[in-house]
C-alpha cells in the first residue's frame, strides 16, 4: 500500500507550492484513500509492507494444544500465574483454571457463572440482543491479594463482581454490584487494573453518554470531570499500565497509571482533522482529588495524542487497537508498543508503532490546549500557567512548600486542570515512522517478549493476533519488523480476543471465541537447512551443524550459528543436501520441473548446465513460476542439468537438480517382406479401444492416365457431377425445410431452408433473430463421408479463422401464422486443424476444440495454446459447407448479419 503522491493526487506538487491550500490537499487525500474500498491501487513504501517469511496452516502446526469447553464460549480474558503454573480464563458464563504447561489436560477447574433466567428476561425487556448481550461475559479477571482473585462480568446488562478463592477455586462470597467497575456490554471498550488492592477501571458505562476513568474500592473514589469541560469524548479504551516512576526518582515523583484509547478529535489544526484520534492519558497513583474544586475528581489527569503515520505521505493510522508495555531496567527505559488501524471500517490495514516513556513525558510537560467554548475546536494555550504546574504529581519540591497531597493544591491550579486536560504536543513514534505496516490485515491484540540472541543483543519479539485467527511472529531489527512466520490457529476465521506469553512454559496462549490455543514460542525444527535457519532470523533458533535448535535448551552456545542483524552470515562453509532427480521425455513433450520454495521472501533462479537460463518469453520455450520451470515442446538441444536455486537475502541456495534427457521420437518398425506371410492375422480390437489409423496408401505407379490433359478432364467431370448434385440437394433441402416448417412448426429451424425464403418477408427477419430457439452445430475436420479436401495456399490459410467449440445460432422457437420462414444463416466457418496426430480424437470432438491440446509428460495439468495460423494444413470442407458457399452466391437472397455466438 504505497501511496504515490503523483498517482493519488496529480495536483500535489502545485498544492505544496501553495501553503494556503494544504487543507484542500488533505481532503483530496482522504477522498483518494476512500477509493481503496473500491479496489483503487493503494500502495505504501516497500520497506514497510512486510510479507511473512513462512506461512503455516493449521494442519501443519507443531506442539499445538487446545482447550474447549462445552459449558462456555467466547473466551476473552486470561490471567497467567507463572509461579503456580496456572492459566485462568474468563469466558461467557464460566471461569476456568487450566494447567499452564498443558491446557488440554483433564485437570481443568471450572466455576460456572451464568445469568439467571429472570435476569435474561429483564435484559430482553431492555431491548438487548438475546443471542449475544443477555449473558454473563467475563470482562475482568485479576489477582486481588495472595489468596483471592477478583472477577467481573456483564451479567446480562447488570454487571456483578465476585472474589474467587484461589486454593479451592470457588466464589468465596456472594457477587457484589459491579456497575461502577465493569461495562454493561460484551464489546464495549474496557480496561482495568488492581494496584495495591485498588481498582482502576476505564470504560463507557451504561446510562451515561460519556466514558469515565475511575478508582474504586474504599472511600477515596475518583473519576474524570464532565463539566464545564468534558475530559473524555466518546473514548474507546484498549489498555492500561502502571509505570513505577518513583523508583530511583531524584525528585520524589509518584507512580503513574497510563490509559490508552481512541476518542473523537478535538484539535483545530491547519490541515484536515480526522474525526477520531489515538490518545494516552495518565493519572497519579497518589492522587486524592481536590478540597473544593475537583472534589472526588482527578487533579492529575492529562491526555495527549499518539501519532502513528507516514508523514511523507500525509497518511495517519488513528485507531488504536492494542497496546503492550515493556518495562525497562529503569522507568525511563519503558517502551510502549501499539497496534494502530485505519478509521475507515471497510479498509483493512494495520501499523505497529513504538513509543518511549521520555517522549510521553515531554508531551505532558509541554504546552496545553484550550477551548473557551465546548462547541469550538481546541487550540494551543498561550497564556500564563499557574504554579505549581497543573497536572503534576506531588514531588519533593511541592512537599517543601507544604503541599503533601493533592487536596492542598491551590484552587487556581485545580481550575486550570479542569479546563485544560489536553496537551498540545503530539507524541511521535521512534524514528518518526511505523515499525511495520500490513495491508489487508487487522491486528487485534499483541504481546512482546525480549529475547537475548547469541550476539549479546536483546531483540523485541512481537506476537500479533489478527481478526481472522492468525498469529504473526516478528522481530524488531534496526527499527523495522521482520515477520518470521504466520500461523493459522483456527480452521474457521475468528478474531483473537486475548494473548499472553509465558517464558517459564516457553508458550504463547491465544484466546478466541471458540477455544484457547497453546503454542511453543518457536519451532526451530521447521527449518531443515543451515541457510533456512539463518534466513528465519528467529532469536530463539540457531544452527548447530546438523539441525536448527532452540538456543534456550543449550548451555554451550559457542558452536551455534545465528545472524539476526543481516540474516545471511554463518553458512558459507556448510554443505546442504541437494535433491537429484532424473527426467526422460520425448521430443515435443511439455515438462514441468517442480521447485517448491518454503520461504515467501525467496525467488527461484534456474540454470542449465551451470549457465543461467535467459528469458522466459513465448519464443524461449520456457515458463517459470513459484511451482517450478515448464519446458514447452521440448527439443533435443534442451537436454542437460537443470538446477533450481532459492534466492533470499542475495544468496543463492540450490534446492533441486534435474537431469533431463529428451529422446527423439521412436521410428515405426519395418517388417521384412519375407516375414509378412508369417505374421498372425489381425484380430478385431475391442470396441472400447480406439483402432489404429490406416497405413498410408501406396503411391500409384506412373501412368498416362495421370497426364495433365487427362487430369483436367477428370476435374471438369467431377465439378460437373458435383454441380448437378448440388442442384438436386438444393431442391431436396428446400422441400424438406418447407415440410418441417409446415409439419413441425416451432420445433426446429433448418439453415438450408433459408435460401428459399422470399424477399417479401424480409421485414420479419429481425423478429426471427430475437426468437428464443437456438440451433447447435458442430464442425468436423475429417475428410471422410461426404467431404471435399481443397488445397489452400499459405497466404489463404492465414485468413482462415479458428472456429469455436460450439456455435449457438439464434433460431425460431415458435412461428405464428403471420410470420414466414427463417431467413438464411451465414456460411459456416472453416474447421480447425487436427490437434495432434498422437491422439486420435473422434470426429465431432476434435474439430470442435478451439485450441491445441498439448500432452504433458508426468504432470498434473495441460497447456492449451491457440492454433498457429501460419502452419494451417489443407482445410477440409464438408458437403454442407460447399452447399452454403453456393447458396451464398445467390444474389436474390439477402443474408442476415452474423448472429451472436455464446460461449459454452
Amino acid at each position: 500500500m504505497h501511496i504515490s503522491s503523483k498517482r493519488v493526487c496529480p495536483m500535489r506538487r502545485s498544492v505544496e507550492m501553495q501553503g494556503a491550500l494544504s487543507s484542500v490537499l488533505q481532503l483530496l487525500l482522504l477522498s483518494c484513500s476512500v477509493r481503496v474500498a473500491a479496489g483503487y491501487p493503494f500502495r505504501t513504501p516497500l520497506d514497510l509492507d512486510v510479507t511473512p517469511r513462512v506461512t503455516v496452516l493449521s494442519s501443519g502446526l507443531q506442539g499445538c494444544k487446545h482447550f474447549q469447553s462445552s459449558a462456555a464460549v467466547n473466551y476473552t480474558t486470561m490471567l497467567l500465574e507463572a509461579d503456580s503454573e496456572r492459566l485462568y480464563v474468563g469466558a461467557r458464563g464460566a471461569v476456568f483454571a487450566l494447567n499452564a504447561s498443558d491446557i488440554s489436560a483433564s485437570s481443568a477447574l471450572t466455576i460456572e457463572w451464568e445469568a439467571s433466567p429472570e435476569q435474561k428476561r429483564q435484559c430482553r425487556l431492555k431491548g438487548k440482543d438475546n443471542k449475544t448481550q443477555c449473558f454473563n461475559h467475563i470482562r475482568f479477571l485479576q489477582r486481588f491479594n495472595s489468596t483471592h482473585l477478583y472477577t467481573c462480568g456483564t451479567h446480562a446488562f447488570s454487571p456483578l463482581c465476585a472474589y474467587i478463592d484461589e486454593k479451592r477455586f470457588v466464589m468465596s462470597s456472594q457477587p457484589e454490584d459491579g456497575k461502577e467497575k465493569c461495562p454493561y456490554g460484551p464489546t464495549t471498550g474496557y480496561t482495568a487494573l488492581i494496584i495495591d488492592q485498588e481498582m482502576y477501571s476505564a470504560s463507557q458505562y451504561e446510562f451515561r453518554s460519556f466514558p469515565d476513568i475511575r478508582r474504586n474500592f474504599g472511600s477515596l473514589k475518583l473519576k474524570t470531570e464532565d463539566a464545564p469541560t468534558r475530559w473524555l469524548n466518546e473514548a474507546d479504551f484498549v489498555g492500561s499500565a502502571l509505570v513505577r516512576e518513583s523508583l530511583g526518582s531524584s525528585t520524589g515523583d509518584d507512580d503513574k497509571i497510563y490509559f490508552f484509547f481512541t476518542e473523537k478529535s478535538q484539535e483545530q489544526t491547519t490541515s484536515y482533522s480526522h474525526s477520531r484520534v489515538a490518545r494516552v492519558a495518565r493519572v497519579c497513583k497518589g492522587d486524592r482529588g481536590g478540597r473544593l474544586t475537583l472534589q472526588k475528581r482527578w487533579t492529575s489527569f492529562l491526555k495527549a495524542r499518539l501519532m502513528c503515520s507516514l508523514p511523507e505521505y500525509d497518511f495517519h493510522f488513528n485507531m488504536l487497537r492494542s497496546m503492550f508495555v515493556i518495562p525497562g531496567h529503569t522507568p525511563q527505559d519503558t517502551v510502549f508498543y501499539g497496534v494502530f488501524g485505519l478509521e475507515w471500517k471497510n479498509v483493512k490495514a494495520s501499523a505497529v508503532c513504538r513509543f518511549s516513556l521520555p517522549d510521553v513525558q515531554r508531551a505532558f510537560e509541554g504546552p496545553y490546549m484550550e477551548s473557551q467554548n465546548s462547541d469550538f475546536k481546541w487550540k494551543e494555550y498561550t497564556g500564563k500557567i499557574p504554579d505549581p504546574r497543573p497536572g503534576t504529581c506531588i514531588t519533593d519540591a511541592l512537599r517543601a512548600k507544604g503541599i503533601n497531597i493533592s487536596i492542598s493544591l491551590p484552587d487556581d491550579v485545580l481550575d486550570f486542570v479542569r479546563r485544560h486536560p489536553l496537551m498540545s504536543q503530539q507524541i511521535q513514534p521512534s524514528d518518526k515512522r511505523p515499525l511495520l505496516f500490513r495491508r489487508s490485515t487487522d491486528y487485534t491484540h499483541m504481546a512482546v517478549l525480549m529475547v537475548q540472541a547469541l550476539d549479546g543483543q536483546t531483540y523485541p519479539v512481537l506476537y500479533m493476533g489478527t481478526d481472522e485467527g492468525w498469529l504473526h511472529k516478528a522481530v524488531e531489527v534496526k527499527g523495522h519488523l521482520h515477520i518470521i512466520e504466520e500461523l493459522q490457529l483456527f480452521d474457521e476465521p475468528q478474531p483473537v480476543n486475548s494473548l499472553v506469553i509465558s517464558t517459564k512454559q516457553m508458550s504463547v496462549y491465544v484466546a478466541s471465541s471458540s477455544s484457547v490455543v497453546q503454542l511453543p514460542l518457536s519451532n526451530c525444527n521447521r527449518y531443515t537447512s543451515c541457510y533456512d535457519c539463518i534466513f528465519a532470523r528467529d532469536p530463539h533458533c540457531a544452527w548447530n551443524g546438523d539441525q536448527c535448535v532452540d538456543i534456550m535448551a543449550h548451555e554451550d552456545r559457542s558452536t551455534l550459528i545465528q545472524d539476526i542483524e543481516n540474516g545471511s552470515k554463518g553458512c558459507e562453509n556448510t554443505q546442504d543436501d541437494v535433491a537429484l532427480r532424473s527426467r526422460s521425455v520425448r521430443v515435443g513433450d511439455d515438462v514441468l520441473l517442480q521447485c517448491e520454495l518454503s520461504s515467501n521472501l525467496a525467488t527461484p533462479f534456474w540454470t542449465l548446465d551451470c549457465s543461467e537460463l535467459q528469458g522466459y518469453d513465448l519464443n524461449s520455450g520456457f515458463r517459470t513460476g513459484t511451482d517450478g520451470l515448464l519446458i514447452i515442446e521440448a527439443r533435443q538441444d534442451q537436454s542437460g542439468l537443470y538446477t533450481c536455486y532459492s534466492v533470499e537475502n542475495n544468496i543463492k541456495v540450490p534446492i533441486v537438480t534435474y537431469n533431463v534427457t529428451i529422446r527423439p521420437p521412436s521410428p515405426l518398425p519395418v517388417v521384412p517382406p519375407d516375414l509378412i506371410d508369417t505374421l498372425p492375422p489381425p484380430t478385431e480390437l475391442p470396441t472400447s479401444k480406439r483402432p489404429l489409423p490406416p497405413p498410408p496408401a501406396p503411391l500409384l505407379p506412373h501412368s498416362d492416365l495421370l497426364s495433365p490433359r487427362n487430369m483436367e478432364v477428370m476435374y471438369l467431370s467431377l465439378i460437373t457431377i458435383l454441380g448437378g448434385l448440388c442442384v438436386v440437394l438444393t431442391v431436396v433441402l428446400i422441400y424438406v425445410g418447407f415440410c418441417l416448417q409446415v409439419g413441425h412448426r416451432g420445433k426446429y429451424s433448418l439453415r438450408a431452408a433459408a435460401a428459399a425464403y422470399p424477399k417479401k418477408h424480409s421485414k420479419n427477419r429481425k423478429q426471427h433473430r430475437s426468437s428464443s430457439h437456438m440451433e447447435l452445430k458442430t464442425i468436423s475436420s475429417h475428410c471422410n463421408g461426404n467431404s471435399i479436401c481443397n488445397g489452400v495456399s499459405k497466404q489463404q490459410s492465414s485468413n482462415i479463422q479458428d472456429g469455436g467449440l460450439l456455435q449457438i445460432v439464434p433460431g425460431e422457437g415458435k412461428t405464428s401464422p403471420n410470420k414466414g420462414l427463417l431467413p438464411p444463416a451465414p456460411p459456416l466457418p472453416p474447421t480447425l486443424q487436427r490437434a495432434s496426430p498422437e491422439y486420435d480424437i473422434p470426429s465431432g470432438l476434435s474439430a470442435t476444440l478451439p485450441s491445441m491440446l498439448r500432452r504433458m509428460n508426468g504432470n498434473s495439468y495441460m497447456l492449451l495454446r491457440q492454433t498457429d495460423s501460419e502452419n494451417t494444413s489443407p482445410v477440409c470442407y464438408s458437403f454442407a459447407e460447399e452447399l452454403n458457399k453456393i447458396l451464398e452466391k445467390r444474389k436474390h437472397t439477402l443474408l442476415l448479419p452474423k448472429p451472436d455466438e455464446s460461449s459454452v
